[in-house]
């Protein structure tokens, strides 16, 4: 459980002072240079359900409310404390920042107990809680004292510290007395996050009462291709960084991945990502409407060679070069000559009934030329979610629910958009057929709801099947990364498991592995903050040799 940023959290009962040791220590940390982002539990952020369900609980008879039920507001709180670490925490921890949390999922089991909710209800919730945070830990909790005659402050204080004090807890939890001066229990904490920081993090699996309320939980019914997935992974990855160290074929001794071509774990790292990444979007310094254009136009074909051919009659391209009649007819040349100018990645609608062209290409360049005057790609600027690029791609013709989301994420690898890609998930054909040849029974869950369930437990999963998984710099697989897995087990499973024949039935790998030893170099967005993990990986390379990077296959 690597992650750049860090999470250290103060809890206790309302009135000892947690907001403002927050406060104190985010300040003093931002002092020291570290990025850093304060929230609390269940949130307080103005347009988050933290905030509506804070003034629903406080002042219920403004909504026409009497009363409501102890339990039912233990849910409430439970609700929006999911919201806030899946839409605020987990994305700031994952772009490097660290997160000074007032208040933790312990307050729900606390204030529930004391005020009298149900206490089958609240051990449901418990659990819930542990699931949500499985693949989270902080790197500390705070347990905030100070003595204060408060009604149900003992009570309240009783829990906490019966919570503090359970066995194999997956962080530090440390008590903090803030009964005399602010500064000295500000002073107290910072030592703690010092030596805590310097610190190898505890991995959330390593705790055996974890690994049991996982069994109690697990909603799916998995075949023996579930473990072929996570199998499947690290040997792929494996055989990335072995390409990346220089090492001579064969890079594996897996039989099927010596002969079958298969992406990346890590969807950024295959071949088409890379070059897009690091030729389209971060070329040169474009601005909102040319990196929108040159980002849908690379992706419409997906195709390298069709880009290349394009720079090379227009140069670089951007919406002052752009015009779609110009583009359309070098296209139609390249096809006269037999030349391939799409991808076979994807299958795209030929938007014929939108836009009345004849040849597919002409639609799809009528089609950019129609984004660029309906101003989307400052909509897409000012979006707030993954989701809210994903819908705004959806309204446009050809551009199904599997398209829309995967540029979605090409363009959230640019300067354009910045989220998460643990926030949003849209499961693919190939995902969805790899997903009936993982799982007998899903357990009630939709297919995108157990690429989440999925992805949220990977240690587990690297931990239960004794699998050193090598990441990308820290960084877990995402969601899109998971979706992508599906995908690629669904391939690898007609030959390692064909008596699972999923929903397509297809029994064969159509294309074939052809090892080529030229030097390849990775390098990400860098708001990742993760292409220094590689420069003493890969290769020093001529600019001949860089110029050829992109020659290579996807394995």
């Amino acid at each position: 459980m690597i992650r750049h940023g860090q999470l250290i959290v103060f809890e206790g009962p309302d009135g000892v002072g947690k907001s403002t040791l927050a406060g104190k220590i985010a300040s003093r940390l931002r002092d020291q240079g570290t990025a850093v982002e304060e929230a609390s539990l269940p949130g307080s952020r103005p347009g988050t359900l933290g905030a509506h369900v804070h003034r629903l609980h406080h002042d219920p008879r403004k909504y026409g409310i009497e009363h409501i039920d102890p339990t039912s507001v233990q849910v409430l709180h439970a609700a929006a404390q999911i919201d806030t670490l899946n839409r605020v925490i987990r994305p700031a921890l994952d772009a490097g920042r660290w997160v000074v949390l007032d208040r933790f999922w312990w307050s729900t089991i606390a204030y529930g107990q004391v005020l009298g909710a149900c206490r089958e209800s609240l051990t449901l919730l418990e659990q819930l809680a542990l699931l949500q945070w499985s693949s989270l830990s902080p790197m500390i909790v705070f347990v905030v004292k100070r003595t204060l005659a408060v009604p149900l402050h003992k009570e309240l204080t009783a829990v906490y510290e019966g919570l503090a004090g359970r066995d194999a807890h997956p962080h530090a939890v440390e008590t903090l007395v803030n009964d005399s001066d602010i500064e000295s229990a500000v002073d107290t904490a910072l030592g703690s996050v010092a030596r805590y920081a310097s610190q190898k993090p505890v991995s959330l699996t390593t705790n055996p009462r974890r690994i049991d309320l996982w069994k109690q939980l697990d909603p799916a019914k998995a075949t023996p291709v579930y473990d072929s997935l996570w199998r499947f992974a690290a040997e792929r990855q494996n055989v990335l960084f072995r390409r990346l160290r220089g090492n001579a074929p064969p890079w594996t001794n897996d039989e099927i991945l010596q002969q079958h071509r298969f992406t990346n774990a890590y969807r950024a790292a295959d071949r088409v990502s890379q070059y897009l990444i690091r030729k389209v979007a971060f070329n040169d310094e474009w601005d909102t409407d040319d990196l929108m254009l040159r980002i849908i136009l690379f992706k419409l074909f997906n195709r390298i060679e069709t880009w290349e051919l394009l720079q090379r009659h227009f140069g670089p391209i951007s919406c002052r070069s752009f015009e779609a009649a110009a583009f359309g007819e070098i296209l139609s040349e390249a096809r006269r000559r037999g030349q391939r100018i799409y991808s076979a990645a994807y299958i795209m609608a030929s938007a014929k009934t939108a836009f009345g062209f004849r040849a597919k290409h002409e639609n799809h360049l009528a089609l950019l030329e129609l984004m660029i005057k309906d101003s989307l790609p400052h909509r897409i600027a000012e979006s707030r979610g993954l989701q809210e690029v994903y819908e705004l791609l959806l309204r446009y013709p050809s551009i199904g629910s599997f398209l829309a989301f995967q540029y979605a994420i090409d363009l959230n690898y640019s300067n354009l958009t910045d989220f998460s890609e643990m926030s949003f998930v849209v499961p693919g054909p190939g995902a969805r057929d790899g997903i009936a040849k993982c799982f007998v029974d899903r357990g009630g869950l939709n297919e995108a709801d157990l690429i989440k369930w999925v992805t949220d437990r990977q240690e587990v999963e690297f931990e239960r099947l004794e699998i050193d998984f090598q990441t990308l710099g820290g960084r877990r697989l995402q969601l899109v990364d998971c979706q992508n897995l599906f995908c690629e087990v669904d391939k690898y499973a007609r030959v390692r498991h064909p008596e699972h024949v999923g929903l397509s039935g297809r029994t064969r790998i159509k294309q074939k592995f052809k090892p080529r030893q030229s030097p390849i170099r990775l390098w990400f967005p860098p708001k990742w903050g993760i292409n220094q993990e590689f420069d003493s990986l890969q290769p020093r390379t001529s600019e001949k040799d860089d110029a050829n990077l992109f020659s290579f296959f996807s394995q």
